[in-house]
Order: structure tokens, then C-alpha cells, then sequence
């Protein structure tokens, strides 16, 4: 609905500032909630200042840039990058606005002429920010609500730190927000609501440095864009400051492990901080100093359910029973251990040691000390520890004392007031960290925490137990709602994978008696494959669909694709067979190898498969085995994508794609050995749900296919997101289509192709299981069921999350918690951890849902357990 403007507000109108992140900005639909979010402030009698992030991946994206040093190469990115901001232009049918024209020709300029130096680097990345901002004011503007575009440069100043180093003045300045009336009277004066960017700011004047007269762009380092809001809401002393996301708050776990974790609704300033600090993603902690001198509180808000409470932040207002509010993990964590006799009681051994770690710009967290050892622990997000800055400090130190780095580690934090009173509520607590090797334990010196550090591989496992643990102690008072919440589960369950819309509630009945006959069982719903692929066709501009057959390649599914008109993807000589044998010749087909043997190339190649290549080996040293065929080239854009690292396949730490510092030497040698690049291709990661991706996959293809002339088609790979987690939204395809569209129309001259995987099968795909038995052991209940880790892989490598369901007791209320197990003989033989299920018995029938892709064709006979038997219904 068109907003307008209300009469003008008087002088001493109150502020809100209102803070938007790169989710939140990258759409129309979200800008058009943001419209109206904005409009409805403004109705409240306040003066409002929008905050916004620059869009999702921009930011990785300039980071990017700035790491190529062709100017080429740079000024591709930058195209991709304006053709981002040009599509959405298109969606909210807007002409190029002056303000965003001047930034996008000016990053075009900073492209073509690097410095490299960190002035141009922090000068490049803040325009993520600044092209968002200029949009955003256009649309705003252009839909009644005159909005005002503020350069956030001139009222945020940085300030000259002591010990402050080039990097860090630049990178990750510090803003002074004293309360300032007089830029609150300017801005008053100008209009009533202006929209700014987070993140940037301006360099301050050097009091110890003559030479630095200062205004150079700086920015705020992580979280940059919460914390401009929060010195914004300092600056003008606002009503409050609301950063909305696409979260309805903070929880009191990681929801995504801790679907039973509780909303807070009310938190003071250091308590927030702390769970902030030790590991909770939704806020950053430098965001809550600049509010508490001038008490102003800050709210927490989810832009798609604005009519939900969220989590209030503000001093703290009475007395209240000692609670703990959150646990949280932080991974990553090195340790550093000091141990030497000569330290005890020696005076500056703990000065020369602390130096050394200021000498190597490293910054300590958590520290523990005995009589002849010190141990500290380095946090990632707060210091570069890659192994040549640990092996530089590890050096100096043994000068000094024995040195032992222990990694990687886990941090788990309990963060409450009155932690030390509550300390004979966690006895369950304690006999969970019983069972693991804990390397420190640390209590804050302001009684707010308690941490205990751990290896990594054990974290995600415990923080369900530990969570329920707190509850079930009473140590986190769960049943006081004027501070908790509803869970996530029932904030958000709800959205994910309704069960008036799955396939399975229908056929309840068939697959009781499939189980029962022989269990465990996947079974495969044709009918909703076919839907899907029929979905993908209707709505993406794409001109030919592949199928990545790795995801399932029984040949049922491979047949009803194949009818369906899609292509088949495969990634080996096996899978090449599998397509021979079931579906006709003339179906087109893909080979995608890595790091495969010289013979699976020639031997695809005489097969009349489209190869496609990802380094430089092949063409260098099997100079006949290309000469004269077409192939396609497969990219690495510097960056990944996905719901979790191991399915990320993009940038310098994947093995996928030829990076793009070696296209130009590829091309030489393609053209040398008379092998002709037909095609580009680029997949940067699986699991993906933002619609923008593959239109900002397929601009940088196009922009690389300019330069070479053989290029017929553009292949954006797949990753196509598939929901399973509470509170997950659906891929939006028409978002996805429309956004394609856009860049097609641009560069209409190449086909446009695409290889979707899971997305066509994974919620066409249940399997069965049968409880086995049940266990109690203190607070924890197992329940144990014939399938494992062995039937299904991607809880234990992916920590997946998967629907687990009591089929046999469907309709009865879900009163017990579990942690559902398989027979393996592995510690990580957990299918699903803190279900909430009915009291269920053995021989129950037990369906884990979306399990129609990368499950039996990752199955193995670990423990000599024969496979799960696959059926399909038609």
C-alpha cells in the first residue's frame, strides 16, 4: 500500500532509528516492508532514520574485488555488482536514481584504478552501503514517503584510539556518540525521515599525527551496520533504535541446533552483551556500548512478522531471581598454552608474555592460570590465526616458556546474572562436560558467565543436552514468561514443510504397512518429483534443466526426469553407465568430473558427453585428449554459498573451479590444443534460498563470456535451497525467474542452463524406521531406531536437520523429548537431537522426512549393516 507523508513534525519530535540488514534490503517485497514498517513509525508522531546494510553478498563481493589485481578482472565485478542493484531497480519499475548513478560511477572508477592500499579497499567496500541506501531512498520516496538520502559520513567521525595500527584505524574504526543536539536540530530541520548507510564512517583528525588531517572513509569492522544504528541512536538521543532482521530475537540457543529454544523478551545491556560476545549471531556485541550512557533501549525485530514482541535490550529495571538466560557456543577456538617453573612469582613474566601477543597483533579472550601455567584462548572473529601468525608467536614464546597450541577448539558459555548463585543447579551440566575433555573453564569477574572449552567436534552434539539440562535444573526458569518466550519451534515450526501440504500425510496408511513388512525402508514419491520439475520449467527462464543425478540416481527417478524433458548431470564413469542403461540416447547429457583420471575424460569424450573442465592440468599435459572438442569450463567466482561449509564449493579454500586469475591461460591453451569453450559454468554451493544467487552467478558468467567468442551457453549450476529447518521460508521461484529474466534479457545471445539436484527429490523422499528401544540415562532419553548414520549421512557430515515423525502415533500430543539414534556403533549416530515426539514404544513406525536426496546414495555398510530397500510410489 502507497504510504504519504503526514503533516510536518514539530522540532522536538522524538527519533527512532530503524536498522535494516542485507536480507532485509535485497528484495522488493522486503523493501516494501519496509515501507510500510517505516510509514507506521513515522505515523507514531517520530522522526525516523533508516539504517541499511549493503545487499546480501555485496559485501563478500567488493571484498573480492579488492583482492584481484587485474583491473579486468575488477571491473567485472563491479559490472556484477551494479547488475544487482539494476535488477531490483527493474522490480520496483524505477528509473536509475542520480544518487545511486554517482556511486555506481564511481565504483566503476575505484575498479579501474586500484591502489590496493587499505584506504582504497575500505573506500570500495563502503559502497555496498551507499548503493543500497541511494535505492532505497528512490523507492521509498517514489511510494509517498519522502525520504531523505543521508551520507552517514557526516555525522559519524572516528576517533583515534591509542596503539591503533593502519588496519585497524580503517578497518575497524570507533565512532564518538556523545549525544549531539545540534546534528539532531540539522537533521530536524531538513525532513522528517532520511535513510543512511551502517557500516561507514569518517576518519577523525590525528591528534598525534600532524600529517593526518583525517576525512578518509572508514569502516566499522563486523557488525558495522548494528553498530551505526546504535551510534546513530546515541548521536540523537532516539526513543529507541530496532534492528530488524529475519529473526523474531534473541533465543536462548542457536535455534538451528535448539529447535525448543526460548525467545527472550527482555534482557539489560550486559547480559545482551555477553551473549553476544560468546557466540549468538543476531546482534553484535560492539552495538550495546554506545546506547548505555545514554539509555536508549534497543529493539529486536523480524521484518517478515513485525507483529511479534521481539527481544527488548535496555538498563536493567528490577530485581530478579538469578537465571540463566542463554548457552551459546563460539567454534574456532586456539588455545595457547604457557608453562614454565621460572614464571611462579616472577615479576613481568606475565607483561613480557601479553607483549608478545601485542606484538603479533593478537588478541586475547578467555585466560586461566596455575602456579607454572598460563593458557589463553584466541577467538577467530577477533584475530587473523592462520599458521603463520600462531607459528611467528609460538617462535617468540619459547623464548620464554614451553609452548603448546591446542585446536581446534569450542567455547560453551552460560550467560546469567548471579551465575555464581546458581552454581549448585548445574550438576547435570557438569556430568555432561564429565564425558569430554575440557581444556578450560573460566567464570567472568562480572558474574555474568560461566565457560567451558572443549574440543570442536564434540559442540554440536552437547548444546541440545546442555540446553535441556538447564531447563529441566531449573538453572534457565523457563516458566517465568515476562523474560521467556515462545520457542522457535512454535514461533516458526509451523512455516516449514506443513503437513497439510506433504505428500506422506496422504499416503500415512501405505507406508505404515511398507514398514511394517520390512523396515528401514526410503520411499520415493514419483508424483512429487514431477511436480517440481515441472515447477523449475514453468517458471525459470531456462533453456535446458539438467538433473545432478548424484542427488538420487535410482532409475525410476532417472526415467520420470528424462520424461519430464530434463537433461542428466553426472560426475563419474558409474553414473555415465547408470544414465546409458536406463534412459534413451538421445537424452542430453552432462560430465562434471574433479580431480578424476585422465581415462574418464576420453572415455565421456567418445561417448559424445559435454565435458566439463575446472583446472588448468588437463589442458596442459593431455595435450591430445581435447584436441577438437567442444567443452565447457567450470569457474571459480572467489566466493561459496550454502547452509553449511562442506557443501560450499566456491573460493580458494574449495577444490572446485578454475580460479579466475587462470581463465586467460586456460583460454591460450584451449586454443592451442583446437578444444572449443562452448560453455561457462559455475556452482558455488548447495542449500541456497536467497532468490538473487544464480542471476548474480549468471551477470559475472555473461561478463566473462565477453571474452570469449565460442561461448554458446551459461550454465548457473544448482544448489536450488530446500527448506528444513522450523522456520525456514521456501525458495521463492517467481523471485528466482524474475531476477534470471533480467539478466537474460541483457545477454540474450547465450543459453541459459541449469543443473538442480535436491531440490527436485529431497522432499520426495521419506524413510522408514521402527523404534527399537528406549533408554533413559539422568535427564536424557534416547530413542533408539533400526536406521543410522549408515542409511543416512548428512545429520552427522552436514549436521542436518531433518522432520522426524511418529507415524504410528501421529495424531497424539507430543509430551516427550529425545534424541533419536540409529544401531552404528558411533558417538555421532544421532538422526535427530531434542525432538519433541509422543511417548513412543518399541516397533513404533518412525518417518525422517526429506530424505529423497544425498541419502541411500551415500549409504555404506559401515558395521556390516545391509542397506535401507528402496520402493517407489507412482
Amino acid at each position: 500500500m502507497t504510504q504519504t507523508n503526514s503533516a510536518p513534525l514539530p522540532a522536538g519530535a522524538p527519533w527512532i532509528v530503524m536498522k535494516f540488514g542485507g536480507t532485509s534490503v535485497a528484495t522488493l517485497p522486503r523493501w516494501q516492508n519496509i515501507l510500510e514498517l517505516v510509514a507506521s513509525r513515522r505515523a507514531e508522531g517520530a522522526r525516523v532514520l533508516v539504517v541499511v546494510s549493503a545487499f546480501t553478498g555485496i559485501t563478500d563481493a567488493l571484498k573480492q574485488m579488492c583482492a584481484q589485481t587485474a583491473a579486468d578482472l575488477r571491473l567485472l565485478s563491479a559490472q556484477a555488482i551494479a547488475q544487482r542493484h539494476h535488477e531490483l531497480l527493474g522490480h520496483m519499475q524505477l528509473a536509475l536514481p542520480e544518487t545511486l548513478a554517482a556511486r555506481l560511477h564511481d565504483l566503476a572508477g575505484l575498479a579501474a584504478h586500484g591502489a590496493g592500499d587499505l584506504a582504497w579497499q575500505a573506500q570500495v567496500q563502503a559502497h555496498g552501503e551507499l548503493m543500497s541506501s541511494a535505492l532505497g531512498a528512490a523507492f521509498l520516496s517514489a511510494n509517498g514517503l519522502t525520504t531523505e538520502w543521508l551520507d552517514a559520513r557526516e555525522c559519524l567521525e572516528a576517533v583515534t584510539l591509542p596503539n591503533q595500527n593502519e588496519r585497524t584505524r580503517l578497518l575497524s574504526a570507533i565512532v564518538d556518540s556523545q549525544p549531539d543536539p545540534v546534528l539532531s536540530a540539522h537533521l530536524a530541520a531538513r525532513g522528517d525521515v532520511f535513510i543512511t548507510q551502517g557500516f561507514i564512517a569518517r576518519e577523525g583528525v590525528d591528534p598525534d599525527d600532524a600529517s593526518n588531517k583525517g576525512g578518509r572513509t572508514v569502516l566499522l569492522g563486523r557488525g558495522g551496520s548494528d553498530t551505526s544504528a546504535s551510534y546513530f541512536g546515541a548521536l540523537l538521543k532516539a526513543l529507541r533504535v530496532e534492528i530488524w532482521t529475519d529473526v523474531a530475537g534473541m533465543f536462548t540457543a542457536n535455534p538451528r541446533q535448539v529447535p525448543g529454544a526460548r525467545l527472550l523478551r527482555r534482557l539489560d545491556y550486559e547480559e545482551a552483551q555477553e551473549i553476544a560476545t560468546t557466540g549468538a549471531k543476531v546482534l553484535h556485541p560492539r552495538c550495546l556500548s554506545p546506547l548505555r550512557l545514554p539509555r536508549v533501549p534497543l529493539l529486536i525485530k523480524d521484518t517478515n512478522r513485525p507483529e511479534l514482541a521481539g527481544t527488548r535490550i535496555g538498563p536493567e529495571l528490577r530485581e530478579e531471581a538469578p537465571s540463566i538466560k542463554a548457552i551459546s557456543t563460539r567454534k574456532g577456538i586456539t588455545l595457547v598454552s604457557m608453562e614454565s617453573v621460572g614464571m611462579w612469582q616472577q615479576v613481568g613474566f606475565l607483561a613480557d608474555v601479553f607483549n608478545q601477543f601485542k606484538q603479533h597483533g593478537l588478541s586475547v579472550d578467555l585466560i586461566g592460570s596455575a602456579e607454572t601455567n598460563v593458557t589463553v584462548s584466541l577467538d577467530p572473529t577477533e584475530n587473523l590465526l592462520d599458521s603463520d601468525v600462531l607459528a611467528a608467536l609460538a617462535t617468540d614464546l619459547a623464548k620464554v616458556c614451553r609452548v603448546k597450541v591446542i585446536a581446534p577448539c569450542a567455547a560453551v558459555t552460560m550467560v546469567g546474572r548471579g551465575m555464581r548463585s546458581m552454581l549448585h543447579r548445574l550438576n547435570p551440566v557438569m556430568a555432561e562436560f564429565g564425558q569430554h575433555r575440557v581444556h578450560m573453564i573460566s567464570q567472568s569477574s562480572n558474574n555474568l558467565n560461566l565457560t567451558f572449552v572443549v574440543d570442536e567436534n564434540v559442540v554440536d552434539g552437547m548444546l541440545p543436552q546442555l540446553h535441556e539440562q538447564l531447563v529441566r535444573a531449573g538453572a534457565m526458569r523457563t516458566d517465568d514468561a515476562d523474560l521467556f518466550g515462545p520457542t522457535w519451534e512454535g514461533i516458526y515450526g509451523a512455516e516449514t514443510a506443513p503437513h497439510d501440504e506433504a505428500w506422506w500425510l496422504n499416503e500415512r496408511k501405505k507406508l505404515m504397512q511398507l514398514a511394517e513388512q520390512r523396515s528401514p525402508r526410503y520411499v520415493y514419491h514419483l508424483g512429487t518429483i514431477r511436480e517440481r520439475a515441472r515447477a523449475l520449467k514453468a517458471k525459470l527462464p531456462v533453456d535446458r534443466l539438467f538433473y545432478a543425478i548424484k542427488a538420487n540416481s535410482h532409475p525410476a527417478i532417472l526415467r520420470a526426469l528424462a520424461d519430464e524433458g530434463l537433461g542428466l548431470e553426472c560426475v563419474s564413469p558409474g553414473e555415465l553407465a547408470r544414465v546409458a542403461d536406463t534412459v534413451p540416447a538421445a537424452t542430453p547429457r552432462l560430465f562434471t568430473p574433479n580431480f578424476a583420471p585422465r581415462s574418464d575424460y576420453r572415455d565421456a569424450l567418445e561417448a559424445g558427453v559435454m565435458v566439463t573442465l575446472d583446472s588448468l592440468h588437463p589442458m596442459e599435459h593431455w595435450v591430445e585428449t581435447f584436441d577438437g572438442h567442444d567443452i565447457s569450463l567450470r569457474i571459480d567466482l572467489g566466493r561459496g554459498s550454502g547452509h553449511h561449509d562442506k557443501v560450499r564449493t566456491g573460493g580458494s579454500t574449495s577444490k572446485f573451479g578454475l580460479p579466475l586469475d587462470q581463465l586467460d591461460a586456460f583460454v591460450h591453451l584451449a586454443n592451442a590444443r583446437h578444444a572449443r569453450i562452448v560453455g561457462l559454468h559455475a556452482h558455488l554451493g548447495s542449500g541456497v534460498l536467497e532468490p538473487g544467487h544464480w542471476a548474480e552467478v549468471y551477470a559475472q558468467l555473461a561478463s566473462l563470456a565477453e571474452r570469449i567468442p565460442s561461448v554458446e551457453f551459461l550454465n548457473i549450476g544448482g544448489g536450488l535451497g530446500v527448506p528444513s529447518h522450523p522456520g525456514e521460508q521456501p525458495l521463492d521461484l517467481d523471485a528466482v525467474g524474475e531476477a534470471l529474466a533480467e539478466v537474460k534479457r541483457l545477454y540474450p545471445r547465450y543459453q541459459l542452463w541449469m543443473e538442480p539436484g535436491r531440490f527436485l527429490v529431497a522432499e520426495a523422499g521419506v524413510l522408514l524406521a521402527k523404534v527399537t528401544q528406549l533408554k533413559g540415562k539422568g535427564s536424557w532419553r534416547y530413542l533408539g531406531v533400526d536406521a543410522g548414520m549408515h542409511n543416512l549421512i548428512r545429520p552427522a557430515l552436514y549436521d542436518a536437520w531433518h522432520e522426524i515423525v511418529n507415524l504410528t502415533r501421529f495424531n497424539e500430543p507430543a509430551t516427550a523429548m529425545y534424541q533419536v539414534v540409529g544401531p552404528i556403533c558411533e558417538s555421532g549416530d544421532v538422526l535427530g537431537s531434542d525432538r519433541r515426539l509422543p511417548e513412543s514404544h518399541e516397533g513404533d513406525v518412525v518417518l525422517i522426512a526429506t530424505t529423497g536426496a544425498y541419502g541411500q546414495v551415500m549409504s555404506s555398510p559401515y558395521n556390516l549393516r545391509g542397506p535401507a530397500e528402496e520402493i517407489i510410489l507412482d
